[in-house]
């Protein structure tokens, strides 16, 4: 049986230009930080790959490359030159590992109805004595709602007026939509068709960290990933959602063909093209991706590191997305791979799936 995959979000498969790189990477094998003319090379090729990341995604900072984007959250919120920490209420669940004790910014409809942080307690929580350090992200991983309009700089602005330090987690949006105003941004490989095991986090002026010690200029201890990085570069430069196989329209038409077939798109805010909840009238999710899987599809219920429990999406009840919905949505997701077939593929299914009995 031939499978679609359709968990982008999750991660992407790795693209082939991504996979020649690293083989190359493999045969400059010696340690970046050595001094010997071996080293050098490697250093020579950790340094361009740097700076042809820098250039696909726009950015004309410094980018320190991490093993993920988990770990580049870790150092943005954790050693941010801040007393404070504030966080949307939807992020991933690694950027409240990362800052466990960050203030909790709600989510609240705007005039026209749609979900976006809420500006009243963003600019209560900035009146606040202390410097915060502001994180939220671009896409949400759930809902495919859009925060952080890269052509938008509101709360980027608000937060700098008070003297703040503002991080984007852009781990659903870089190298597909052009990057947000922020002064820190998080950025993940294999969300792009990249490795998995790296990532960077993108810093304007790296005086805005404290330094640990170690590799990638005292910011990130570690032998660095040369392989990784020189993938990580290839994927980037392999093109963003305009290489995609499926058009604009056509990955929005995906939700209109999905709602034809009985499902209930989930749209709370302004929504990105690549990533839609949908929730079943009557199966529950887990049974929803024991179906789907049956017949060939590979999709998720939230995050990856959350969609293996049982409890409710802190994320869809957040938003204000009633629990007994929450509890009956999936999220599909695609990528560099998915086609215009796929996608009615998985709908038919979908009709087929929601109009037979589940629990």
């Amino acid at each position: 049986m031939s499978r679609i995959y359709l968990d982008h979000a999750a991660s992407a498969p790795l693209r082939p230009e991504a996979r020649e790189a690293m083989l190359r990477g493999f045969g400059i094998w010696a340690n970046p930080s050595s001094p010997h003319a071996e080293g050098r090379a490697a250093r020579h090729a950790l340094e361009d790959a740097r700076e042809r990341v820098k250039a696909a995604l726009g950015w004309d900072g410094e980018v320190i490359f991490t093993s993920g984007a988990s770990e580049a959250l870790a150092i943005g919120l954790g050693r941010a030159r801040a007393e404070r920490r504030l966080v949307s209420a939807v992020e991933h669940d690694a950027v409240f590992r990362a800052a466990p004790d960050a203030q909790i910014l709600p989510i609240a409809a705007d005039e026209s109805g749609l979900a976006r942080v809420d500006p009243a307690a963003l600019d209560a929580a900035l009146a606040q004595p202390g410097r915060a350090v502001v994180g939220v992200q671009s896409i949400n991983s759930e809902t495919g709602t859009v925060l952080l309009p890269h052509q938008d700089g509101t709360i980027a602005a608000k937060v700098r007026e008070a003297g703040g330090l503002f991080l984007a987690d852009c781990s659903q949006s870089a190298g597909k939509l052009p990057l947000p105003d922020a002064d820190m941004i998080v950025v993940s490989a294999h969300k792009a068709g990249g490795p998995i095991g790296i990532g960077a986090l993108l810093v304007k002026d790296l005086a805005m960290l404290e330094p640990s010690g170690g590799q990638e200029r005292g910011y990130r201890a570690g032998t660095e990933n040369l392989p990784g990085a020189l993938g990580f570069a290839a994927a980037l430069e392999a093109g963003g959602i305009e290489t995609w196989p499926t058009s604009y329209p056509e990955r929005f038409e995906f939700k209109d063909l999905l709602l034809q077939a009985g499902g209930r798109v989930l749209r709370p805010g302004p929504q990105c093209s690549h990533i839609v909840a949908v929730a079943s009238d009557r199966l529950s999710a887990a049974a929803a991706l024991i179906r789907f899987d049956g017949l060939g599809f590979a999709i998720s219920a939230g995050s990856a590191c959350s969609s293996g429990t049982l409890k409710p999406s802190r994320s869809l009840l957040a938003f204000g997305i009633d629990p007994a919905v929450a509890s009956r949505t999936v999220r599909v997701s695609i990528g560099w791979t998915t086609t215009p077939a796929d996608l009615q593929a998985f709908a038919d299914a979908w009709a087929e799936v929601a109009s037979g009995d589940g629990r």
